[in-house]
């Protein structure tokens, strides 16, 4: 079954194929949708995230019941080694501290089980939940990534470069 993860409020567990259908749900809503976009399958999409070779995706539970998933992947290179990480949750659940649990839990397991020193994830530049919520884990801005990230519009937008230092991480 791979590392399980327990948070203070949500589990994360290595996803499967049996969590695509929910996990496409979530993909699908517009709130996630804009952020993630994706094809026509995202059911295919979600396959795809899951095989990817340099990601590991993990759902999100919330009681039994998958809230999104958080993936992560690495630089492994010994100059530059670090990891980063990226995540969605159901709009139904925003708002409860979940995504900030998600994402305390994963930095705690890079920095505590992979010996991570250094964390980075990059969220578009207008998310203030999400940089909210990364900033409450302890990221901080490091800079604008100034036309980074083309927009479902067909126009260039800017991310934030946000990173996290082991001794920075707050266990909240």
């Amino acid at each position: 079954m791979g590392t399980i993860l327990h948070g203070t409020l949500v589990t994360l567990r290595p996803a499967t194929g049996d969590d695509i259908p929910a996990l496409a749900a979530i993909r699908g809503t517009p709130e996630v949708f804009e952020r993630w976009r994706g094809g026509d399958d995202l059911a295919d999409e979600v396959a795809n995230d899951l095989e990817s070779p340099g990601t590991e995706t993990f759902a999100i539970d919330l009681g039994g019941k998958v809230v999104g998933a958080i993936q992560w992947y690495a630089n492994n290179d010994d100059e530059y080694r670090h990891a980063g990480m990226d995540l969605y949750l159901d709009p139904t659940v925003h708002g409860l501290g979940l995504g900030t649990d998600a994402v305390r839990t994963m930095a705690r397991y890079l920095v505590h089980d992979h010996h991570y020193h250094r964390l980075v994830i990059d969220p578009a530049a207008d998310n203030l939940a999400a940089i909210r919520c990364y900033t409450k884990v302890g990221f901080r801005t490091v800079g604008t990534m100034r036309q980074y990230e083309r927009g479902p519009d067909g126009t260039w937008h800017d991310n934030l470069l946000m990173d996290l230092l082991a001794d920075e991480l707050l266990e909240g």
